[in-house]
Order: structure tokens, then sequence, then C-alpha cells
């Protein structure tokens, strides 16, 4: 997220943090110097906090500075005294213990330490996989309970190469809860379980919608267990993005159509992924390990005071996030935290992929852990984050996760920022117009992004206006895009950059910003709701913005027909020509030719010679961002043409010769033989 979305993300986690009496008052944690938190001692096994088994239920505390711990059992998951309170034993590797010889299934629990003189607040642990209502109270179920049918048998996505996959932006309630979307369950995970649900004009809605675009996965904005939505008053409708977290490894009640029972979050959240799944579409899950919703108060702090976070000479919390705290991957328990936590998503839910926000908050070497992790499940995973911070680290520049690091960490993407903003305009101000939008002197930004950031060598990375090297060693290292849900999305950039064309124009804008996005080389991404031309009335940051301003209007559909095809068509062409999606840079040095233009806010290139064994021998390319149409120079000889003038299929429009050719005002000119 943006610096200035996550600083007003922080006042609203500190606002929401009351939401029952359990979250009352912030105690203050005892101050351990980094040298003792350093010091304690790593445990690997694979039975915290809960195991059941036949011998019945266990109990392991990671809480190396305790002094005495205690465990909190409860038949209800919010109210009400403990049944049973006992006193932990002091374990290996700083962990406390208890065992029960019967399966506990049916009750909650919490933690407490004893640290400094005093008893610290409860918490259900940082390994809770089931809670209760809003989080507060770890609860026992017997996980295999909640596998929807046929999960045995459930498979990843495969896409070969991650620049294979094409990625689909979108929050749960922004895709469902519209009026007029047709579903049933709005704002819920079962809102992907209802097939057949249309607009009012008739047109698809819901996973159908999905299907008919062709994306091969969505990235669905947080969707573990967050602050800032109170699941006791779900009928208020209330909306979060979900940056705030509480339990990293259970799902959000919120997205549940029950709440109150532990249960039921976790059957439908994989009835989503396997819904999905069944019509050819994988799960990518946004992650937020970065840091947490509140400091002193959260389960990491409340299980062992201040080992989780990094801190400032002067005790108080390092803050690269934005939000008040930063974590730190680079001590060994919160990297295999990081590492295990994603191993179990992979695992017990089959996502197929992850993206981490803030990604270079952490270590290069948790963040390669990470890949090679979860490729040994599932080898197609995809898996990306945002590389930068949203504010100075502790941690030495050169070790963090940044886009400017990504050759260090296998298997990792990042975010083009080079793309972005030289397409559209600069993200943070609204009035900036990009390459596509007519604004001059952009070229050599946007060939960065074609190329995806590998060295080529007619792409002069000292006119780069976010990059001045070759920062990615393979396009399999980069994602481009355009918009996603962070600042203006895609309409609401034009309309703010260009007051004074019509949407109709706006529209052309939009179409040629992601033809340059899903033609150029690395892995395409976009915002939900883009291709129907959405938009959120104009505001930069919706993080908690009501449905009335989030939620996809379905009746744009009908109206914005022509945008949706050709947004399909785009997908279609990429996904049916591998010459777009190179795996490595050698191939795209060796089959990219640009061509020699010296005109502004134009682009002409050649992908030669059948690449990554495309059908298509030759395919011409030309960007045309000026409000005029301009000449280019194509090769003598029969092209057949697959986009021109705003309209694009990969079977083509029409026949035309080479020699000098027109390509229309905004838009892309597409010819191949």
């Amino acid at each position: 997220m943006s610096n200035f979305v996550m600083k007003l993300l922080a006042a609203s986690t500190v606002a929401s943090a009351a939401l029952t009496a359990v979250a009352a008052d912030t105690q203050t944690l005892p101050k351990i110097p980094d040298s003792v938190l350093d010091a304690y001692p790593v445990y690997s096994g694979d039975d915290l906090e809960l195991k059941v088994d036949n011998a019945g239920t266990h109990f392991r505390l990671w809480s190396p500075g305790a002094e005495a711990v205690r465990l909190n059992l409860y038949t209800d998951g919010l109210t009400g005294e403990p049944y049973d309170v006992v006193e932990m034993n002091k374990e290996v590797s700083g962990t406390w213990t208890y065992s029960f010889p019967e399966k506990m299934y049916g009750k909650f629990y919490t933690f407490q330490i004893f640290m400094g003189g005093k008893w610290l607040k409860e918490t259900p642990g940082v390994w809770a996989k089931a809670v209760g209502t809003n989080g507060y109270r770890a609860a026992i179920i017997d996980m295999r309970s909640t596998d929807p049918e046929g999960w045995a048998d459930d498979k990843y996505v495969v896409t070969p190469n991650q620049t294979d996959a094409v990625v689909y932006e979108m929050h749960h309630r922004d895709f469902s809860a519209h009026r007029n979307s047709g579903i049933v369950n709005k704002g819920k995970f079962i809102a992907m379980l209802e097939p057949g649900t249309t607009s009012p004009d008739g047109e698809k809605t819901g996973i159908d919608h999905l299907k008919e675009l062709g994306v091969t996965h969505v990235h669905i904005l947080p969707s573990y267990d967050f602050n800032s939505v109170d699941e006791t008053q779900l009928i208020d409708r209330q909306y979060n993005w979900g940056y705030d977290p509480i339990n990293y490894n259970v799902p959000d009640g919120s997205y549940s159509t029950n709440p109150a029972d532990p249960a039921t979050r976790i059957r439908e959240m994989k009835e989503m992924v396997k819904a999905l799944h069944d019509a050819g579409i994988g799960v990518i899950m946004d992650v937020v390990y970065n840091h947490t919703a509140v400091n002193d108060d959260s389960n990491f702090s409340l299980t062992a005071p201040g080992y989780y976070y990094r801190h400032n000479p002067d005790g108080s919390y390092s803050d690269a996030s934005g939000c008040g705290n930063e974590t730190a991957s680079d001590r060994r328990q919160m990297g295999d935290f990081i590492v295990n936590s994603v191993r179990y998503w992979t695992e017990e839910y089959h996502i197929d992929g992850f993206r981490f926000d803030l990604m270079a908050i952490h270590d290069t070497e948790t963040m390669t852990r990470v890949a090679e992790t979860v490729r040994s499940i599932n080898p197609y995973a995809v898996i990306y984050g945002e590389g930068w911070t949203a504010g100075d680290s502790r941690l030495p520049a050169e070790r963090r996760a940044l886009k400017e690091n990504v050759a260090k960490m296998k298997g990792i993407a990042v975010f083009s920022d080079d793309i972005r903003d030289a397409v559209k305009g600069h993200y943070s101000r609204e009035d900036d117009r990009g390459f596509a939008s007519g604004k001059p002197g952009l070229e050599e930004t946007v060939k960065i992004g074609i190329v995806a950031s590998t060295a080529h060598p007619q792409v002069d990375y000292s006119k780069g206006n976010n990059s001045k090297f070759a920062y990615a060693t393979s396009p399999e290292q980069i994602m481009n895009y355009v918009s996603c849900h962070d600042d203006l999305c895609l309409t609401d950039k034009m309309r703010k950059s260009m007051p004074d064309a019509t949407d109709s124009v706006r529209m052309r804008v939009a179409r040629l910003a992601q033809t340059i996005v899903f033609t150029s080389q690395g892995t395409p991404f976009m915002f939900a709701g883009e291709e129907i031309f959405r938009d959120k009335k104009g505001i930069h940051n919706t993080f908690k913005s009501p449905d009335e301003v989030n939620a996809i209007d379905w009746s744009l559909k009908h109206k914005n027909r022509e945008q949706f095809d050709y947004y399909r068509n785009l997908i279609d062409l990429r996904r049916s020509h591998p010459a777009f999606r190179m795996t490595n840079a050698e191939d795209i040095a060796k089959h990219i030719v640009f061509d020699d233009v010296e005109t502004t806010n134009l682009i002409s290139y050649a992908i030669k010679g059948n690449a990554n064994g495309d059908e298509w021998n030759e395919i011409r390319v030309v960007f045309n961002g000026s409000e005029k149409s301009r000449t280019v120079k194509v090769p003598k000889g029969e092209w057949t043409v697959v986009a021109a003038d705003g309209k694009l299929d990969k079977n083509g429009l029409g026949k035309m010769s080479g020699g000098d050719v027109e390509a229309a005002p905004q838009s892309a000119l597409i010819l191949v033989r």
C-alpha cells in the first residue's frame, strides 16, 4: 500500500482496537534489549500452539521470556468466564506445554504469560487456526470436518511459468455487494458458489464473469482475521480492505455466513477456493506479515514481548509500514512464522500463490525461503509483492526485499512502478498524465516496462523515471500493472487527469494502457471491474469507504460492453501467444527489436523469430499515446491486423501491406505474420 494509505489505515486500526471489552485499555509491556531477544532459542516443531491426536489435546506456546504461562479454557468463543485455568509447564526451546487426555473439540482457549511482575492480557497465540467471534479466543475443532465435498481431489491451477498467469485483483465485497450483482451471498466467500448470476441486463456476473473474461487467477485482498470489522455487527455492512492483521492463520469471520461458528468461516473459504479451481481459476492471497493492527496488544506482543518486531534504539517501534510498527522477519522465529504460515495456507486451503504487502520490510533470505517452501508443495505457485516500504526500516537496505534486490530472491516477483507511472501518470499526482494519455518524454520508461526491467541493448535506463538500471534478471520477476486497489483506479485517474475528455476517449486511453501491460513481458495484473470501466467516485483511498463507493456496478457491463470485449480479447491474445510470455532475459534481448522513432508518444517494436515458440514469426507492436494519428514504417509484405483503432481480435481484423502505416490516436496497432 502507499504511504498515504497506510497512515490513514493506522489511524483507523487504532480507533477500531476497542471493538469489545476484551481489547480495552492498552497495557505497557516490559522493554527487553535486542541482545536478549536475539539470543532467544528457536522452536522448530510443528505442534505450535495446538495439536489434537489420539492421545488427547496438546498445547505448546513459544514464550522464552515468560516467567509463567497459564491456559484459560472456555465453552464460549466470546463471552463468559473460563471453566478451567491451568498452569503450563516450562519445556524445551522456550516453549510451555500442557496436555489433556481427551479430544476437546468445541472448546475455546487463550494463553496468558506472567512477565515483569504482572499477568499480561489474554491472547489466542500467534498460531490460532480457528477462532470465535472477533478472534479473541482460539477454537478447538476437527479441521477435517471443514473440508468440502471433493476437497481431497481439489487441484492447484497450473500455469507452467509465472508469466503465464493473468491476475485479477478483487475485494470480496466489491465483487458481489452491489444490488444489481444478482448474487445472494453478497460480500461472502460463498458468493463464488453461485453460477448463473446475471445483472438486470442479462450480463454474466460473479464467477461466470471471471470465466468469460478469461483470467487465470484472482488475487483476493486480505482474507485472514483482521481487526477493523466487528463480527458482531455485520448488519451494519462495515467495510475495510483488511490490511490490519490480528490472526494470520484463520479466515476473517465477516466474509462467512456465521462468524460465531469457528468451522463455518474455514469451510466457506475452502468452498470458495474449490469453486474457483473447478472453474480453472487459481486463488492468490494478499498477506500482510509486515505489521500488526496494534502494537503492545498484538498477539505477537502478548506471547513474546518485543521479539517479533524491530525497535529503534530508544525502544520505540520501528515503523517502515506507516502503521505504527514493523515485524522482524530477520529474527529466525518470525521468519519461520512467515514461512510456515504460507505453507499452512498452501496445504490446508490449497491457495495458489501469495501477494506480499510492503514486502521490502522483509529480508530477501526469508522471501527466498517462502518461495522454496511454497513451490515444494505447488510448483506452479504465483508469488509477488510490493518491492518498497512506506518508511525507513531498521533492516539494512541491502537485505530488504526491495525491487532493486529482486535478483537476490529466486522465485519472487515485484510490482513494476516503472510501467505503472509511465503509462498512466504518477500515482500520487491526480492531474499528471502518462504516455497513454498524451504526456511526452516517457517513451524510454515504457520500454523498461515492455522488456520487464531486464537488460536490453536498445533500452537506455539512464532515461528511466523510476529505475536507473536493469534490476530484473528474468521477466518472471516482474508484475506489470497500471492500477490496483491503492490510490485512484484507472477510470478515476483518467477523469482527473483528462478533465476535458469524454468517457469514450478515456476508455480508448484505458484500452491502450492495458494493451501495453498485457503485451509487455512479465506477468499482467489488473484491478477488478476496470474491464467494465468501474470507478470509485474519484476517491484515492477507499479502504473503509462504503459499498456505495467500492462495489462494482454491474450495469456498467452492458453499458460498456465494447470495453469488456476488448479486455476479454486482449487476455485471449496474451494467453494464446507465448511471444508475450517469454521466460528469460536472453530471449527478450534477442527477439524484441525497437524501431528508431523520433516522434513523442510513439513506440514501435517487433517481436521476431517465432519468439518463445509462437506460431507467429513476427509481431509488430505500435503504441500511439498522442491525440493525433501517427505514421510508422512497417516492412513490406502481407500482415494480419490484430489490433487497430481501439479494436482487437487475435483472429484478425483484416489484412494490410507494409510500408507507411497509420496508427490511430490513443490506441495500439498490432500486426502479425
